[in-house]
């Protein structure tokens, strides 16, 4: 059942960082594969405590999402107007 949970929390961290990649993506601001790593390293400090376990799992999530920039290592810039789609990694 845990894991379970923890893949809700995965999927919810991925939904958040689409859903702001469709609707802020065009934004002059870090990419939210930053946001993702920064929970990840929190969520490693903490793992002990279940607060560290979701914060690591969302921010998997949430990193995820924006896999393609970060290999790409885009920091700080709008992304590149065109059709934005839920189902993918920008």
């Amino acid at each position: 059942m845990q894991i379970l949970f923890y893949i809700l929390i995965v999927f919810i961290g991925y939904s958040v960082g689409r859903i702001g990649h469709i609707y802020l993506g065009h934004t002059k601001a870090p990419h939210h594969w930053i946001y993702g790593l920064i929970l990840i390293i929190s969520g490693l400090i903490f793992y002990k405590y279940t607060i560290g376990q979701t914060s690591f799992y969302f921010g998997m999530g949430h990193f995820i999402s924006d896999l393609k920039d970060f290999l790409q290592l885009k920091f700080f810039e709008a992304d590149k107007e065109g059709k934005k789609r839920f189902w993918g990694i920008d």
